[in-house]
């Protein structure tokens, strides 16, 4: 087992009077990981599952006399896909107020319900966290950095997905059931998402766009519905921790695009299985598109599981200068622009952004020199 950078800050939360959270996108490892945290804690520990409709039911506006009979002298409470769970919160909190010998650890694989029904009821009563398919520092650690430089072509190809990774010789097959609906069927669940075929067309059009800049009336034309709704369902697939958008950085220049907008994916092998292409790089025309959503969304969890709150964006101007990737925090800016050869490291960074924004830190991204920005070396 490849061991999760949270397991650690998880288990040094444990038993502090607050329910621990965790959400993320379906199959990333959500159910493993506590798993393993309780196995490691050797506490008594009951498992209950959300997709089962006789878990579901118990937890459904239950009372507290119904919980403590469920619970019993259970010390670990693990609530798996809590987000199937009706007014979940409450019962959260009545488990959390009334039960001190009680740790919850909650899963979710879509904000679309769970953060609307927990976030009220658990003020100040929780931790929580987002975790993402393997990351390049979970890799390292557990597998080494020669195996991380040896994985880099079948990471942008067939992603970072824990069972991907870990089967190889079935990774299509993974990737393409899980791209069938599976990973957003949270969304389809939905009463008002009647159409689960424009939410597919939709995905396919994002997918053929990652790293250009994306219009939604164009999406809109090009599927056969309106902006709107191309607006709402790509707020569904981010809830959905599918997709996730960076907006244009603009406060200074006058010529700076201020509405535009990129789509990226959390992960390479879902984009690939979307538009089912998993040739290899030297056979592909959109290895630069490969390479630079894969490098931002490793530094989105470089940045979360080491607790930095960079915002995110790039940039671009009238002019057509423009960075691939920019982190803001406390002032100051980091600019990456991504290059998949590596004979373009030297790339420069254009001067207006220079000159006009507190930069600390320019880097050109390539494969010889990216693992250095994705890992922290103890």
């Amino acid at each position: 087992m490849i061991e999760r950078t949270l397991s650690n800050k998880i288990k040094d939360r444990l038993f502090q009077g607050k329910a621990i959270i965790l959400i993320g996108a379906r199959q990333v490892g959500k159910s493993t990981l506590l798993k393993f945290i309780a196995n490691e804690t050797e506490r008594k520990t009951l498992f209950l599952d959300c997709d089962d409709p006789e878990a579901r039911s118990m937890l459904t506006n239950a009372n507290m006399t119904d919980l403590k009979i469920l619970i019993g002298q259970h010390e670990l409470v693990v609530i798996d896909e809590a987000q199937r769970v009706e007014n979940i919160g409450l019962t959260l909190k009545l488990i959390t107020d009334n039960m001190p010998h009680c740790q919850l650890l909650v899963t979710g694989s879509s904000a679309l319900d769970l953060s609307d029904t927990i976030n009220e009821p658990l003020t100040g009563r929780k931790y929580e966290y987002n975790l993402f398919p393997l990351s390049t520092q979970e890799i390292m650690n557990t597998e080494g950095l020669l195996k991380v430089r040896q994985s880099l072509e079948t990471r942008l190809i067939y992603g970072s997905y824990p069972d991907v990774i870990t089967h190889k010789d079935n990774a299509k097959e993974l990737l393409m059931n899980l791209a069938n609906s599976y990973l957003y069927k949270d969304i389809l669940k939905k009463d008002n998402i009647r159409k689960p075929e424009l939410l597919e067309k939709l995905l396919v059009a994002l997918a053929l766009q990652v790293g250009s800049e994306v219009s939604y009336n164009e999406i809109a034309q090009t599927i056969g519905t309106d902006s709107k709704t191309v607006e709402k369902y790509i707020g569904l697939l981010e809830q959905c921790f599918v997709v996730f958008r960076l907006n244009a950085l603009s406060r200074n220049v006058r010529t700076e695009l201020k509405k535009s907008k990129k789509i990226f994916f959390y992960d390479n092998g879902i984009r690939n299985a979307l538009i089912q292409n998993f040739s290899p790089l030297n056979l592909r025309t959109d290895k630069g598109a490969l390479w630079e959503n894969f490098f931002i969304s490793e530094r989105i969890k470089r940045n979360h599981y080491n607790d930095c709150y960079a915002k995110m964006y790039f940039w671009r101007t009238s002019g057509k200068q423009e960075i691939d990737y920019i982190e803001e925090e406390d002032g100051l800016f980091r600019v990456f622009e991504m290059k998949a050869n590596p004979k373009k490291g030297h790339t420069s960074m254009p001067t207006l952004f220079l000159n006009n924004y507190n930069v600390a830190e320019q880097v050109v991204v390539t494969p010889d020199n990216y693992i250095s920005y994705l890992v922290n070396v103890e």
